[in-house]
């Protein structure tokens, strides 16, 4: 059995994290005309530029940065909780594997275990977010104890169901990323932070194309709670296709693809960099407490 190469978990989930604000500062105004698509009427769709000129003329060029800061600091947690999980499952299934790869198989379950934990601690940042980027919270600190002031608790995990359903995108997107990787390595050797980009991008269109409709649902009953309308996630699939077709469950789906393609390219672009910097980092700071 070959040995793995070794893996710092820690140094990659701070890699995702960094990645995962830079990428995410870059795209920003996407993702709120993508939510506020998804979370609006049929009567009130509009076209993405007249979209942007709406938001400027009622809220200033700030309004495409509506939510912004807790979406940072979702982001941060959220790829430092999955990136974390994910190498941890990654390097026992290395361990236990005559394989110097990932199988397919391996590379879903290790999906699954880091998607699912971080669906469960981080909805609630997701749900906040959520309704300060569509007007209808006012800050996150605001929106977070009116919530659970009016709605309780158990609001913080509206649309947990659809979201772990969504953990299928990372499988998805992480699966093809580390199948092409590995092809790309074994005929052409290192991957480069440019081939890195292209196949993350890849990765990130073919998932978000399949799972979008959940992710309409999940942004509607983020905010139907405030509404006082509660409903399960079949419900919700429902009521889109009566009330506007099939089509509803692909709403803002232009901005969202455009958006994750972008975020999952600089993720990937920028990730590599960032975990041999952590690595650096944390070798230095472990040298420093050994002489001291």
């Amino acid at each position: 059995m070959s040995t793995p190469p070794t893996s710092d978990n820690v140094a990659h989930a701070l890699a995702g994290a960094g990645g995962g604000i830079l990428s995410m500062a870059l795209t920003y105004p996407l993702i709120t005309l993508s939510t506020r698509a998804q979370v609006e009427s049929a009567r009130a769709r509009t076209t993405l530029l007249a979209a942007i000129r709406h938001i400027i003329a009622r809220e200033g060029a700030l309004g495409l940065y509506s939510g912004l800061s807790s979406a940072l600091f979702g982001i941060s947690v959220t790829n430092f909780v999955y990136y974390y999980w994910y190498e941890f499952s990654r390097a026992f299934f290395l361990r236990t594997s005559p394989r110097p790869t990932l199988s397919t198989l391996q590379s879903i379950l290790a999906g699954l275990l880091a998607g699912s934990a971080t669906v469960v601690l981080t909805n609630p940042i997701w749900v906040v977010n959520t309704r300060v980027t569509t007007g209808k919270g006012q800050g996150a600190v605001g929106t977070l104890l009116a919530l659970l002031r009016d709605e309780g608790p158990t609001a913080l995990f509206s649309g947990v169901v659809p979201a772990l359903v969504l953990v299928m995108n990372p499988i998805l997107q992480y699966t093809l990323f580390e199948q092409l990787k590995n092809a790309v390595e074994r005929r052409r050797g290192r991957v480069t932070p440019g081939m890195a980009f292209v196949l993350g991008a890849v990765g990130k269109l073919f998932a978000t194309g399949v799972t979008y409709p959940y992710i309409t649902v999940k942004s509607q009953m983020h905010v139907r709670g405030a509404a006082g309308r509660r409903e399960g996630v079949v419900e919700a699939l429902r009521r889109v296709v009566r009330e506007e077709g099939w089509g509803g469950l692909y709403k803002g789906i232009g901005p969202k693809l455009t958006q994750s393609v972008l975020t999952a390219a600089l993720l990937f672009a920028f990730k590599d960099a960032l975990y041999a910097q952590s690595v650096r980092l944390r070798a230095v700071a472990a040298r420093r407490k050994a002489l001291a």
